[in-house]
């Protein structure tokens, strides 16, 4: 059963020697995860989920122990999820942000888990996935590591939509209230359009979710960079 959940946003940006000399610019959205880790372990989960998105390469789960970094962004900083051998193959982008953030927290309250889910995967299948997670034991929390839409500017990654700023919105309203059905509505093919990454795993949410009985907190909602982030606290 999901006792709690975090929300994050999932940017590489978010470390610090990533970011660079850009790195103050992102300090409340660090400090909002941190607060909402906090809820996490407040929860006493017998397991912790990080779930993120891949492309196809990368998709399924992650034990314990398994390691990623950002070296592709010129950084040598290495992370991993939880303690444990060494996993099978490195962590997606997604899943490595998780893993610092947790780092970062000095995370000790359960085991970690990762799991990997398509951007693309269609709704039906993330509520299956996020009910498979939710049923798995007594106690589970899950972390979940997503960006809003990336068109909310003219220098957006997408350049901009006027869409863009409208599904954000609606995003962070159900982020907002554990609106496990708005969650659900969220148009994939409009979010596809708007290269809005953490749409999959936000409907994971909402299928682990469904008959919890959780209540939301939105801790941070912004646009640096012309990209949606949130920050959201359920328990």
């Amino acid at each position: 059963m999901l006792v709690a959940a975090a929300v994050c946003p999932a940017p590489p940006l978010l470390v610090p020697e990533v970011a660079a000399g850009a790195a103050a610019e992102l300090d409340e959205a660090r400090t909002a995860c941190s607060d909402a880790l906090a809820v996490l372990a407040a929860s006493r989960p017998d397991v912790l989920v990080v779930v993120g998105s891949a492309d196809a390469e990368h998709q399924g789960p992650y034990p314990q122990g398994s390691r990623g970094g950002f070296h592709g962004y010129g950084v040598d900083a290495e992370v991993r999820l939880g303690e444990g051998e060494e996993g099978p193959r490195p962590l997606p982008a997604s899943l490595a942000v998780g893993a610092w953030l947790l780092g970062r927290a000095r995370w000790g309250a359960a085991p970690v888990e990762g799991l990997a889910v398509a951007a693309s995967l269609e709704t039906g299948r993330c509520l299956e996935t996020g009910r498979e997670l939710a049923a798995a034991d007594e106690r589970v929390a899950l972390l979940v590591m997503g960006d809003g839409s990336a068109c909310r500017t003219l220098k957006a990654p997408g350049y901009l939509d006027e869409r863009a700023a409208a599904f954000d919105a609606a995003a962070g309203r159900a982020l907002g209230s554990a609106d496990t059905d708005a969650l659900a509505a969220l148009d994939p093919v409009l979010a596809a359009e708007l290269q809005a990454a953490g749409r999959a795993p936000w409907q994971v949410l909402a299928g682990a979710a469904e008959g919890a009985g959780l209540g939301g907190r939105l801790l941070y909602e912004d646009a640096p960079y012309g990209v949606g982030y949130f920050v959201a606290a359920w328990s």
